[in-house]
């Protein structure tokens, strides 16, 4: 008995000793505004990340890839490739997006760490050092396919000129790269190109130079945060085909029909079946690395109104109890019109919908508009029910409140 127990003191024993001589964590490069001052020069380190080593990364050798066993070539490989770091500091979102990529998948996680380099003062540095780095990161993905790796299970990930120069590797490797997700850029390059709230400034985001450094960051950020958020799964955003924001808005690319029996495709879903322009709209005010978005149901509104006079006018739209919904709408003699609606709270089911017209009038007698019939169709749940009403006499500036009906097959 006391021979035993000595051997299971020397097994644990054995056990610390190579605990103790394991590798150490590598972490990102983190640099301050004195190295963004004098300037970086270009150096590239790739450091991996896998299900057994999640918050340790381990640094990989460019050339000898056999010397880090956790490096399973068999396993697919998505790099994550930041962008410009005026500042020095690494990403906020690194960590974020490791976890959630190695929750998705059992894959290699390969963070390109080009911070010496991305952080300089002087962007046109940071810009002409992409080129380079594309070629490191090229050289390194052809001594994975010489080993072994299929480029098809390769995906690159990249955000602002880190979207760049992903860009630059499929170049290089002639397109043959399995997936490219890029973030910050302005204009369609990929198969399908997502453009939050039109690409342009976001919900929540400073609109003043005063704001200081958030005013510059905030709208480039979001739509890593809104991937996260897609991957995490707490927010299903749903992009329509459009070529312009404005015709989204007006509710003329609402339209998934073409896609049928599946829907028009969710934000981060890796979906390959099309190409082409998607819009998708959100209304929070706050997103953060891990934050979640809240559900924002989307309805297409179609209405019938009759009105003896031509005027403007906006129609307030509120699913109780829901957001407001606003839009300029034009309220000819006898008009159809088609909305986007959005709403921030996902009610089921929906006991009631209020609505209000104001033209602007303050004095002088109310209007009436007729609304012959008006027709609200859920977007993201095609399984829910049609909310439908008819022949509603409405007063100017005065609310009406009225329980949703069953659709008939004439609407």
């Amino acid at each position: 008995m006391r021979n035993s127990f000595c051997l299971s003191l020397n097994s644990v024993f054995f056990l610390f000793e190579e605990s103790g001589a394991a590798e150490s964590c590598d972490d990102f490069t983190d640099l301050d505004l004195s190295h963004c001052f004098i300037g970086t020069t270009l150096y590239v380190r790739l450091l991996l990340y896998t299900r057994s080593n999640l918050d340790c990364g381990r640094e990989l050798n460019h050339h000898r890839l056999s010397s880090q066993p956790l490096f399973n070539l068999s396993r697919p490989t998505t790099f994550v490739i930041h962008g410009y770091r005026p500042t020095g500091a690494p990403p906020i979102w690194i960590d974020h997006i490791v976890h959630l990529l190695a929750e998705q998948e059992d894959m290699n996680v390969i963070v390109v760490d080009w911070n010496r380099g991305a952080a300089n003062l002087n962007y046109f540095t940071a810009v002409a050092n992409t080129r380079q780095a594309a070629y490191n990161l090229t050289s390194f993905i052809m001594t994975m396919q010489e080993e072994g790796a299929s480029l098809s299970s390769v995906h690159l990930i990249g955000v602002s000129l880190g979207a760049h120069l992903a860009g630059f590797v499929g170049a290089n490797l002639k397109g043959r790269i399995g997936r490219i997700t890029a973030f910050g850029l302005r204009g369609a390059h990929g198969h399908i190109d997502y453009y939050a709230n039109g690409g342009a400034d976001q919900p929540g985001c400073p609109k003043t130079i005063f704001a200081g450094k958030s005013y510059f960051v905030c709208d480039h950020q979001r739509s890593v945060f809104l991937f996260l958020c897609a991957l995490n799964r707490t927010c299903s955003l749903t992009g329509y085909p459009c070529t312009s924001y404005s015709d989204f808005l007006d509710g003329r690319c609402l339209q998934c029909e073409a896609f049928k029996p599946a829907p028009c495709p969710v934000l981060g879903d890796g979906l390959k079946r099309s190409r082409g322009v998607w819009m998708l709209r959100l209304v929070s005010r706050v997103l953060t690395a891990a934050a979640s978005c809240p559900a924002e149901p989307s309805y297409r509104v179609d209405m019938v109104t009759w009105n003896q006079y031509l005027r403007w006018g906006v129609v307030y739209i509120r699913l109780h109890s829901g957001r407001n919904y606003t839009e300029l709408i034009r309220l000819e003699q006898y008009t159809s019109t088609r909305l986007l609606a959005q709403f921030d709270e996902d009610l089921q089911p929906v006991q009631k919908i209020s609505m209000r017209i104001s033209t602007g009038n303050v004095i002088g007698p109310r209007y009436k508009i007729r609304l012959l019939r008006i027709r609200l169709t859920p977007l993201e749940r095609p399984d829910r029910p049609l909310m439908c009403r008819y022949d509603i006499i409405m007063e100017e500036n005065m609310e009406v409140a009225f329980r949703p009906l069953p659709c008939s097959a004439r609407l």
